[in-house]
This record gives structure tokens, sequence and C-alpha cells, in this order.
């Protein structure tokens, strides 16, 4: 397998080739890793497959102190009047909450906010532990052709100009927004280049900084992300290790650019938005355009694939862009490693695409939601007056931000209810979902959605018990006889663990006696008989 790209998306489908004892060649161009903050939020579905490939505790232990508060902040200026504020818990509190939540919070596991700097750092050491996996540090793919018998990548390196071939069965291109890999391939992007908005619409400058009295500049208790909402200077702040690193953004006004304001001036950005001046360290710098929503027009040409960035642009609110190019790499890791090994059946391949375009579209498109919730927001003029009209405006864009954070930040619906109705290996059973809700997530186990969540009674996660790839669940305390799973599974070569789970709550919660869940913990089937069990495997499997 060749993968094109080191991000998340590429570094975690490395890792699941790699647990699978796959050969797998990354190429990345850079030679050192990024020291840009890019994404800050792994949400809670997002640990949950961390849990399942045994680090989610790693990185819960990174970035933020343990005890730091992430809650959402919104003020005039960051030293001035607070607007709004929405409590989240520490990662320390994270971790004990999580074991007596139900609802639509019934998870493994808690989001953690995170710098990406971290997490990346944390998949390259699990890719490159695994044996079967090579990351090439300073190879740019210069060319990309397929073959009846699999694909080649011509590269360079960057380092010297050295040229070489990569050979293997199949490709993935992780090679971000421009992505040669999706040029090469001659697909495209679809849908609404940069929105206008007040914010989040245009071009942004980010500024990455080092600064001991920040948090003496600013007279509210500590967050993970501050915002500002004035007529004067749009932007963000985020706490990247509880001490004395941040990431600001802000929106460029009409007639600025970021070519023009020097490294002596860009300090100036922050001081306006914070409203004092205080010394900083400027440690990088960048420039980005918000309001994108675009998904490939195809995400698979024959034998190379695409993920992450390169398949779908985001505006980053609700942290969807990162997270949605992991759940790309879950749900191709297994079907690729499956078509090797040959237990797999065309139909898995074929099911990328249709399983994941239409995720990327759903979650592209509240992305956009969200940034037009905060984004086309227009602050009265008077919000920064001590007046009883700038009270006033003051209380109206609080009663705004506290709603909107409400609906940005607590989102179970979007991070747990993603589903693939109408997927060639999915066997459905007639009944509905429930409706798509951002903010409210109704576990079920109607096939094609993530399985439900419960804690067992000697406090192990369910998801804990799972196989690496299938598992069919005997629920009840008196489960079906799963025999015929068992010899329809040898006799395909499915992988296949039997989980026994008695007693009425996992089996009320499954309305089944058995369910079949699929290795990236989506259930593929149920029922109260193994009566069609062959035809339920060859389908889930990708032989129908």
């Amino acid at each position: 397998m060749l993968v094109i790209g080191a991000g998340p998306c590429g570094l975690i489908l490395a890792i699941e080739l790699g647990r699978r004892g796959i050969s797998t060649i990354v190429l990345e161009e850079k030679t050192s890793p990024a020291r840009f903050p890019a994404a800050n939020a792994t949400q809670a579905r997002t640990m949950e497959h961390y849990r399942r490939l045994g680090f989610a505790h790693r990185l819960r232990s990174q970035g933020l102190p343990p005890d730091y508060p992430t809650d959402i902040s919104y003020f005039t200026r960051f030293a001035q009047y607070e607007l709004a504020r929405f409590k989240l818990p520490s990662a320390r509190a994270a971790t004990d909450m999580i074991k007596t939540m139900t609802g639509s919070w019934s998870a493994a596991e808690l989001p953690h906010r995170v710098s990406q700097m971290y997490v990346e750092n944390l998949l390259r050491s699990e890719a490159a532990a695994q044996a079967s996996v090579s990351i090439r540090y300073g190879w740019r793919m210069t060319n990309l052709r397929e073959d009846a018998d699999g694909v080649t990548a011509e590269a360079e390196h960057t380092g010297g100009g050295e040229r070489r071939s990569f050979r293997a069965q199949y490709a993935l291109g992780a090679d971000g927004s421009r992505s040669p890999a999706r040029k090469a391939m001659g697909l495209s992007l679809a849908g609404e280049g940069v929105a206008e908005r007040d914010f989040l619409g245009g071009p942004m400058s980010s500024l990455y900084f080092r600064s001991r009295d920040l948090y003496d500049a600013i007279p509210h208790p500590r967050a993970w992300t501050y915002w500002t909402v004035n007529g004067d200077r749009r932007s963000c702040l985020f706490a990247i290790n509880g001490r004395d690193e941040f990431l600001f953004h802000t929106q460029l006004r009409k007639g600025e650019r970021h070519e023009d304001i020097s490294d002596a001036q860009a300090p100036g950005l922050l001081h306006r938005a914070l409203g004092a001046n205080i010394d900083i360290e400027v440690v990088s710098r960048a420039t980005w355009n918000a309001g994108y929503t675009l998904v490939a027009d195809k995400f698979r040409r024959g034998r190379v694939f695409l993920g992450g960035d390169a398949a779908h642009l985001f505006t980053p609110t609700g942290g969807l862009g990162y997270n949605t190019a992991v759940e790309d790499a879950v749900n191709l890791g297994w079907k690729l490693a499956a078509t090797i090994q040959g237990w797999g059946g065309p139909a898995l391949l074929e099911s990328y695409e249709t399983e994941r375009q239409k995720l990327a579209k759903r979650n592209t498109a509240i992305a956009r939601g969200f940034a037009d919730s905060v984004g086309l927001f227009v602050p009265s003029a008077e919000i920064e007056d001590d007046t009883p009209a700038g009270e006033a405006a003051r209380k109206a864009a609080g009663d705004h931000l506290n709603a909107h954070a409400r609906a940005e930040f607590n989102i179970p619906g979007v991070t747990f209810g993603g589903r693939y109705d109408g997927s060639p290996i999915i066997v459905p059973d007639d009944t509905a979902p429930p409706p798509d809700l951002a903010n409210t997530y109704v576990p079920t186990a109607c096939p094609g959605g993530r399985a439900p969540h419960l804690w067992l009674g000697d406090g192990r996660s369910l998801y804990d018990v799972f196989g690496f790839e299938f598992t069919l669940l005997c629920l009840g305390s008196k489960p079906a006889d799963a025999a015929r799973f068992v010899s329809a599974a040898k006799a395909l070569g499915v992988p296949l663990t039997i989980v026994e789970v008695p007693g009425d709550e996992a089996r009320d919660l499954y309305q089944a006696d058995l369910a079949l869940i699929r290795p990236d913990q989506i259930v593929a089937w149920r029922g109260n008989s193994a009566s069609d069990a062959d035809k339920v495997l060859r389908r889930a499997a990708g032989h129908a």
C-alpha cells in the first residue's frame, strides 16, 4: 500500500494497515514535523477510535494540563467585557465523567482539546512502531499512474533531487487541500468556495506565539478558546499548552493583506483583539482562507483513493475537518486490508466512496452552518461602550453567543450519528434510524450506524471487548446460537470474534439477540436468528 501524505488521515491508515501486517509506504514531502498548530479538537468518536487502537489515554495526557478548563468564551476584546461562556470539563474530569453519562453521551470517550501538533507526534510514533510501515520523509510525489496490477508513484527527494519509483497494489492520496494525487487522478472539488462573512469568511492571518503575560492581561477565568466580537478585530485564540503557547486567528479586513503585515507589525493584530499591549515571542505565522464547503466529485478512481483534505475542505468550525479525515482512514483501512489479505469481496472497496462521500457532504454542511451562526453575527456598534446602549448590545450578543456555543460545541449527534444507510455492505432490517440532529444522538442498533455503547458490569467499555475485525455480539441471558456464524466465517476466511453479553441491558439496547459489528464499530446486521449467517457475512465482507 502507498500512502501519499503523513497528516492524520495518512498516518491513521498506516497504523490501521500496520496493525494488520500490510506492507505500507508513506511518502511525506516535509522533512520535519510541522511546528504550527492546526486542528485543536479531537471529537469523542475519534477518541473512541484511538481507544480501539490503544493510545487514547496517551493522547489525553498531552496538550493542556489535566485540570485545565476547556471552556469556550466570548469577549468584546480578550481583556475587556466577557459576553458568553460555555463550560466544558478538563481532561481529568472527562475521564471520570464519561463512565456516568447516558443517553446522547453514552460513549467510551469524551472529546479532547489538543493541538494537532501533539496528535501528529503521537500518530507518527505509532505508525513508525509498525514493522510493516515505512515513512519516507522528504519525498514529493511528482506523478501517479495506474495499471491493471497496481499503482506506480514517481517521486523526488526535496533535499537533493534524487528520483525513484514506488510501487504498490493501491494508493491513498491524503496530501492536503491542493492534493497532487487528486489532480493526477483528474478529480476536482465541488461545492461552495470562500463565503463572505464578518468572520470566518475570507483571508485569515494566524499567529503562533509564546507569552507569559497573556493570562495576566485577561481578567477572566481561563478557557481553551477565546473569541472576540467587535466591529474592529474579529478573532479567536486557542490555548496550546495552558502555560505560555497560543494560536491566534484573525480575519483580515478589506484593504489588509498578509504580505503587507511585517513580522514587527503582526503582534499589533493580537494587541487590538486583546485590548492591551504585552510582550510576545512570535514562533511562526501563516495565512489561510476560511469559508470553504467543498467535497471531491469522486473519492476513488481505480486503485487510487482520496481522503482527508484531499477529499473535503471545511471551515474549521466544529473541528470537523480533522475528525472526518480520521474516519476516512478508519473506514478504508479494514477494507483495504481485507481485500489484500483475500477475504474481502469487491463491494468492500466500492463501498468507501458510497459511505464516506455522503458523510463528507453532511459534515461540511454542518460546519458551514456553525460558521454562519458565528460569522454572520454582526455586533452592534455600541457593544464596547460603557453606556446603557452598550450594556444592551452586550446582552444581545451574549444571548446569541451562548446559544451558538451550545449548538457548536455540544454535538453528540454530529459526532456519533453519522450513518452508512444504502451501503452495499450493510444488511438493513426495515427499521428507520432516528432523525439526524446535530445536538441530539439517540443510540440505535439500526444497521448502518455506530454500535450503541454501554459500560459493562466489570467497568470495561463494551468496545473494549470487540475483536479487531468483525465481532458477533450474542446478547441477553439466553443468546441465540452463534455456531452458524462461526462456520460461515471459517468458510469465508472472515476473522470473527464471538462476544457474549448476558443480561437485559445490552439486549434491550440492541433490540436483537445477535448483532454483527464491523471492524470500524458500525452495525452491519442485527437479528434474532443465525439462520442466514452465510448470506449476512458474505454481504458484510463485500461478496454479495
